[in-house]
């Protein structure tokens, strides 16, 4: 396929990027390089540096181009900062994701693989988190996000957009080649393996008095790899499915302090931790259930143990230890 991955400079979307290469697709990849790195981008893609929400842009690109399908990762995502400033996230995530849509609509692009997020869920009434889980985002993030699902599901039954969301829990891990590295870090397993290296001086932990088994927060990782190839999956089936949203999950939680002790294992290295006040829009516990997607996508997690996870960040962190800028 000819394919248009927005935000394919950054974390995930390169490696996004990275997968349909090899796969065999024709990439073009669409990055403002707000928080994206270019050499991060496989040499393979093509490289548009310009906002996904730019219509004269778009129009430019989807012109030369018959693309067949759009894998859209750009965003606004930071949860603690879109409690306190909102606007920002719903006129990227929703208001630019409509002019993407329209794009595609005046180019008869049929299909979009939609990089959604577990905060549509919110706080979660059971856990494992199902799809036909109550959608009541506590985030402007998880909300914006919600509001472009619904807007798909409108352009599905009117216009005949197929289109596949994709809620992933936390994002981890890397690949031989690329890893996480934002210039304004807020997640937890690059924040710990950075204090490891001896950028930062202690690990901050939001919050010691969750109802969980050690107080902080629990999450479900999935590896990087694991993630892209979801997305690939999607495409392969994305004509019979029409309209569906799956999560993509490790299928385990692991508690902030867990993350923290498994990463002293791996690298051998002591981190240090301070307590802090819980942040806005975290909820205690998010765990997945993967079951819809392994059924209709005949996808598994494959290397979202904690240990790989945190074992190929490292060797990437080893390899590359400033980065992108190395």
């Amino acid at each position: 396929m000819n394919l248009l991955i927005t935000g394919g400079a950054g974390y995930v979307g390169s490696v996004v990027a990275e997968f349909a290469v090899a796969a065999g697709h024709d990439v073009t990849v669409i990055d403002n390089l707000q928080d994206g790195h270019r050499s991060a981008v496989p040499r393979q893609a093509r490289v548009v540096v310009s906002d996904f929400g730019d219509a004269a842009v778009l129009d430019r690109v989807l012109s030369n181009r018959s693309v067949d399908a759009v894998i859209h990762l750009a965003a606004e995502a930071n949860v603690s900062t879109s409690v306190t400033d909102p606007a920002k996230y719903f006129v990227c995530n929703v208001a630019k994701g409509l002019v993407l849509l329209e794009a595609m609509r005046r180019h008869n692009v049929p299909r979009l693989i939609f990089s959604s997020t577990a905060a549509t869920y919110g706080e979660p009434l059971a856990v494992p988190i199902a799809e036909d889980h109550p959608l009541k985002p506590i985030s402007a993030y998880g909300d914006s996000k919600l509001m472009f699902e619904r807007c798909l599901g409108w352009y599905h039954r009117a216009y005949g957009l197929r289109s596949i969301s994709l809620r992933y829990f936390n994002a981890a891990g890397a690949t031989a080649e690329r890893g996480e590295d934002r210039r304004d870090e807020t997640h937890l397993i690059p924040l710990v393996l950075s204090a490891v290296q001896g950028n930062r001086p202690a690990i901050e932990v939001f919050g010691n008095d969750y109802q969980t088994p050690d107080g902080t927060c629990v999450r479900d990782y999935v590896h990087v790899a694991d993630i892209a190839r979801a997305h690939l999956s999607g495409l392969e089936r994305i004509d019979q499915i029409g309209f569906d949203a799956f999560n993509v999950a490790g299928e385990t939680g692991h508690s902030v302090l867990e993350v923290i002790e498994e990463a002293e294992s791996v690298t051998g290295r002591p981190v240090d931790r301070v307590f802090r006040p819980r942040r806005l829009g975290d909820p205690a516990v998010l765990v997945a259930s993967a079951a819809r997607l392994r059924e209709k996508l005949n996808w598994r997690p494959m290397q979202s143990s904690l240990e790989c996870i945190l074992g190929t960040a490292w060797e990437w962190r080893l390899r590359r230890p400033r980065g992108y800028a190395a």
